[in-house]
């Protein structure tokens, strides 16, 4: 059975069956809860397309991507955001289009999305501090929801975030209760708002015991395991190194463990490590009750979800106050945090 057929049978407007299927609020509750049986007994499945030629929508939403360079499609992060978001577009009878871009010109990508209809709104990842996406998302009104924040001076908007800064001056302060003070710092990349708060909260942690962050154990760049190696290597081969290290994304603490095993040495009791672990489905922080590293913990999976959430009510919803959801970070004990050895000295 399609749209024309139902609505007949209904004797209904296509229009208002398929605005009554979506949970438009203009349609009443008894209208809502008649089509919904009536779909239920003959068996209607909505066509994304036929819908959004009914009510003016794509019933579809974009997400852009860089294919050159580093690249989001190919880190696990990104592919269990999409997995939360994607049920609830599923859900809630939309698409997800991604557009892949080569050239970097996300603007021409976006202007392009909503030229032609495509979608009915979009999805921003990894937010820079200062970022021109969204005062141009804004001005070819397009509707967003970002994952994450950007501190430059941008007008309002809908946004998902974890508390970066938090997580990370707990992370640090963790270390320095145990008696750490040379303590290193494996981030990403800090022109990223994530990567810029969570340094903030490392520094300002150390500043509360006296110690003053050393740019010399700091290092920020690409997560990957290669650069938890390097990084993690370079600085316990020097003559003042770091007994603990707090690093960014559990991908490079894989290679800061072994890093310290290679030299040696014995995460938890002669280098401690708390990273940020994702919580994701295909890269464990060992199993529940035994985690392997000391993490502050959090679901990408479940912030997809908030996110796709988000974005459609928006689209159902324009008029709605801009909205803002700051979720909470967990410390987790693992085995790869204790106090410092007692004698400091070359580790290399």
């Amino acid at each position: 059975m399609n749209l024309k057929e139902l609505s007949a049978r209904l004797g209904l407007s296509q229009t208002t069956v398929s605005r009554a299927l979506n949970g438009y609020p203009e349609v009443s509750k008894t209208t809502r809860e008649r089509v919904a049986q009536a779909a239920d007994r003959y068996g209607y499945r909505p066509n994304p397309r036929a819908k959004g030629l009914a009510v003016g929508r794509a019933f579809a939403i974009g997400q852009v991507i860089r294919s050159d360079g580093p690249t989001e499609m190919v880190n696990p992060i990104f592919g269990d955001f999409i997995a939360g978001a994607g049920a609830v577009y599923s859900k809630a009878g939309f698409e997800l289009i991604l557009s892949v871009i080569s050239d970097g010109n996300e603007a021409a990508a976006y202007r392009g999305l909503k030229t032609r209809g495509a979608v009915d709104g979009v999805v921003v990842n990894s937010p820079l501090v200062s970022d021109p996406r969204f005062p141009l998302l804004q001005d070819i009104g397009l509707p967003f929801v970002v994952h994450g924040q950007t501190l430059g001076p941008v007008p309002d908007y809908d946004w998902v975030d974890i508390d970066n800064y938090a997580a990370f001056k707990t992370a640090t302060r963790h270390l320095t209760d145990l008696g750490h003070r040379r303590i290193g710092l494996i981030n990403g990349f800090e022109s990223m708002t994530f990567a810029h708060l969570r340094r903030a909260g490392y520094e300002d942690s150390l500043r509360a015991v006296g110690v003053a962050a050393d740019p010399a154990i700091m290092v920020s760049g690409e997560m990957t395991e290669d650069q938890g190696y390097h990084a993690a290597h370079d600085m316990l081969a020097m003559a003042k190194a770091p007994t603990a290290f707090v690093v960014s994304s559990i991908i490079s603490a894989y290679g800061v463990r072994r890093a310290i095993e290679t030299l040696g040495l014995v995460m938890g009791r002669d280098v401690s490590v708390v990273i940020h672990d994702d919580m994701l489905s295909y890269l464990k922080n060992g199993t529940s009750d035994r985690p392997i590293f000391t993490a502050t913990r959090s679901s990408v999976r479940d912030a997809g979800r908030d996110v796709a959430e988000m974005l459609i009510r928006r689209i159902r919803n324009p008029s709605l106050p801009p909205q803002h959801l700051l979720l909470p970070v967990d410390l987790v004990q693992g085995r790869s945090s204790g106090p410092p050895p007692d004698v400091l000295g070359p580790m290399a």
